[in-house]
């Protein structure tokens, strides 16, 4: 596994799903609702592997490492210090599926 084990997850986060959310004309607006939070690892990834990303017109990319949650995938958006991470990648980090590390880029406004 990661340097990121159990121990290691130590930063709050809230994990957010796309949603329709009301406009308040009678219509709806795509959103994001809150369906969890949790405890994860969040670090940067590196820069030779940031440096391709960078190429596909990419921003800052992270890597967040987290106890497996049910239906997370790619289009779903986790909250780290009031910083939108958009998710692009899920992949299990051991046999058991345990764990999860997500590959995220940090929305900028």
């Amino acid at each position: 596994m990661s340097a990121a084990t159990p121990g290691a997850l130590r930063r709050r986060v809230t994990i957010e799903a796309p949603a329709d959310l009301p406009d308040g004309a009678g219509g709806v607006a795509r959103g994001f609702a809150a369906v969890a939070t949790a405890f994860a690892a969040v670090e940067p990834v590196s820069a030779e592997e940031a440096a391709p990303a960078r190429a596909l017109g990419l921003n800052r990319l992270w890597k967040v490492t987290l106890r497996a949650l049910d239906g997370l995938g790619g289009g779903h958006r986790v909250i780290w210090g009031g910083r939108p991470l958009d998710v692009l990648s899920v992949r299990a980090l051991d046999a058991d599926d345990r764990f999860l590390e997500l590959l995220c880029e940090e929305v900028t406004p």
